[in-house]
């Protein structure tokens, strides 16, 4: 994602103001099911804490996941006795789920969520949140798994945890250390764009929203934990880690076919007003350089077995042109979507077209170096012939990396086509989808705090995520 600055894509974080005081800025959720002996002192628990150390208005709301006990009758009860606490009644399990429905409808601007056994020491909860607030941040995690956090869990629940998060540094190439820490924020701006992208409505959910954040470019901070394990939780370890895998390999998939619009939610460079005029910014340098250096690798080799098969009925200078047109096209292909983040078919044809004049400096190099083998030698070894290209093209790909960065795949706004603009009507729309059609529930619920002591249930239809942009289609 290369444009800073262009159409749809999120404002410059802001600090947020401390507003009214019946006006939360912080609403903290906590999905349950058939948790009735542990709600009642979590939310006690956690109300205190916020009364306590919380400088901002805040409020609590119990994200009912369609439970079976007396689950319901505790969280209507607490809603009734705490001014701040309310409650989401949703018919359907699933945490993502509950946790897409609630923030959608939520008005706070920083929204966060924990799990009800609090094993997260909510001493965190603050340095979770102030990021957010600040504007520095667009997602805040909790982890387990940094030097400084203190856990006390079983060898088990270790192993799979640090697994499973080597499989989405290795599958994903996420850099985040803790994707499953029941204890995570995110900005209202961002989450209104960010989860109509995210399928998930279980587990997996929060793995899938950090992965698509991170992917997008936005900055998710980091914070180490105290955390307990808790022996009596009732999740099912073998058909989750079950459940995450397949979600691993769907976001793989969308993320290498490059079906997911991520330019919708990238942020502007700078947050000072001068800093956001600024053009051509240059991004991912290094990323990219890894990027290119993997595809240009797999690029030698396709084209060595081509030049190889060719070699087999046509001359070496013929055999040469042919494998390295046909791996040109393939690795500008590569390129354009891998190395460079360049999505959809627009510019794709004037992209090949650059890429072949690349292509053609290439050639050059490579047919130069043969001549001047087969002048040196009447009848060179077919394995010299191939140290020389090798040769050639190593000088070939520097080249030609610096010509697709400055040439083919400039880092400016005008890189994607037109199409692009769609951008902006796709944000409205989704800023309409979560803001008319979730005000009647938030004023509902949160606009009383302090009004009244609790309130109706209210009980929402779920957000099904959805793409605003026809042509952005999976």
């Amino acid at each position: 994602m290369r444009t800073d600055s262009s159409p749809g894509t999120l404002p410059a974080r802001e600090h947020l103001p401390a507003g009214d005081a019946g006006m939360p800025v912080l609403d903290v959720v906590i999905p349950v099911y058939n948790e009735e002996k542990d709600l009642g002192p979590c939310v006690i628990r956690l109300h205190e804490h916020l009364t306590r150390t919380f400088p901002y208005a805040f409020s609590i709301t119990i994200a009912d996941n369609a439970s079976t006990d007396a689950t319901p009758r505790v969280a209507a009860r607490l809603a009734a006795e705490i001014p701040e606490v309310g409650t989401f009644r949703l018919e359907q399990k699933g945490r993502g789920r509950a946790l897409r429905t609630v923030w959608s409808a939520s008005r706070a601007p920083v929204l966060a969520y924990m799990d009800v056994d609090l094993s997260t020491d909510l001493n965190a909860l603050l340095p979770l949140v102030a990021p957010l607030i600040s504007g520095h941040s667009d997602l805040a995690i909790g982890s387990r798994l940094s030097r400084s956090s203190r856990v006390v869990r079983g060898a088990k629940r270790e192993f799979i945890s640090r697994t499973y998060n080597l499989i989405l540094r290795g599958s994903l190439q996420a850099r985040f250390s803790d994707a499953q820490c029941g204890f995570k924020a995110i900005r209202r701006d961002v989450a209104q764009v960010l989860l109509p992208l995210v399928e998930d409505t279980g587990w997996f959910f929060d793995t899938e929203m950090l992965v698509l954040a991170e992917r997008a470019g936005l900055r998710i901070h980091e914070v180490p934990v105290d955390w307990v394990d808790d022996p009596d939780s009732t999740v099912h370890i073998v058909r989750t880690a079950t459940e995450d895998l397949k979600g691993v390999w769907r976001v793989g998939k969308a993320l290498a076919t490059g079906s997911l619009p991520l330019d919708r939610i990238t942020r502007p460079f700078g947050d000072d007003p001068r800093d956001r005029e600024i053009q051509d910014v240059p991004r991912g340098l290094a990323r990219q350089l890894v990027g290119f250096c993997v595809v240009g690798g797999l690029s030698t080799l396709f084209y060595l077995l081509l030049y190889s098969a060719f070699r087999q009925f046509c001359g070496s200078q013929i055999a040469n042109a042919l494998a390295l047109l046909v791996s040109a096209v393939a690795n500008t292909g590569a390129n354009r979507r891998l190395t460079f983040g360049v999505r959809g078919r627009g510019g794709a044809v004037r992209h090949q077209a650059q890429g072949l004049v690349v292509f053609a400096i290439g050639l050059a190099l490579t047919s130069g170096s043969l001549a001047a083998l087969n002048a040196a030698s009447s009848d060179p070894a077919h394995s010299t012939e191939l140290a020389v290209l090798v040769a050639a093209n190593l000088a070939a790909t520097v080249l030609r990396f610096l010509l697709f960065r400055a040439w083919v795949f400039p880092d400016r706004q005008d890189s994607y086509d037109s199409g692009a603009t769609c951008d902006t009507r796709a944000t409205c729309d989704t800023q309409a989808t979560y803001g008319a059609q979730a005000t009647y529930d938030t004023q509902a619920t949160y606009g009383t705090y302090g009004a009244h002591r609790g309130g109706p249930t209210v009980r929402p239809q779920p957000v099904r995520p959805h793409h605003t942009d026809p042509r952005e289609s999976r």
